[in-house]
């Protein structure tokens, strides 16, 4: 995805932070569900390595969502409610086949939330417009998020690199 163009408005950084909100929705989502989604006789071939990167997943989107959350209301707008995306998500994916299929699906998310918040903040960057928050904490929580999506892109590509 690329912004392509400058965030000028309040209006149209809290719209973007709202898409922001609902990525972190989804890929918290996905990840709490791998596990419960697969069926029983394909549980044991998650190792823990592959439980524990699910679980911080799950964790660290939630907080990544609070914190954007946050960003959304000292900006007067609302977000969609994590269960309304969550009902969205059991209806609309299916179970992974297997371990590697849920290490794709993982990595497939820490890239894609990593590329949405590298796009915004250079649309913030270029940007000479003034919002209703503070621009540095704006960037810095941003930055802060998207250091934490690349580091979920090295995690899972360790992984998946050691069991080629």
């Amino acid at each position: 995805m690329s912004l392509g163009q400058r965030v000028s408005s309040d209006h149209q950084l809290a719209r973007l932070l709202q898409i922001g909100v609902v990525l972190e929705e989804v890929v918290e989502s996905r990840a709490a569900h791998h596990l419960e989604s697969l069926p029983a006789d394909e549980r044991e071939t998650i190792d823990d390595e592959v439980r524990a990167l699910l679980a911080e997943a799950a964790e660290e989107s939630a907080e990544h969502r609070e914190r954007l959350e946050t960003l959304v209301d000292d900006l007067d707008a609302e977000t969609v409610a994590y269960e309304e995306i969550n009902a969205l998500v059991d209806a609309q994916y299916g179970p992974p086949e297997d371990t590697d299929g849920v290490l794709y699906d993982q990595l497939c998310n820490e890239e894609t939330a990593y590329k949405f918040y590298d796009d915004l903040i250079e649309a913030i960057e270029a940007s000479d417009g003034e919002f209703a928050i503070d621009r540095d904490r704006l960037l810095e929580t941003l930055s802060d998020i998207r250091e934490e999506e690349r580091e979920g892109v090295e995690e899972v590509t360790e992984i998946m690199e050691r069991r080629a």
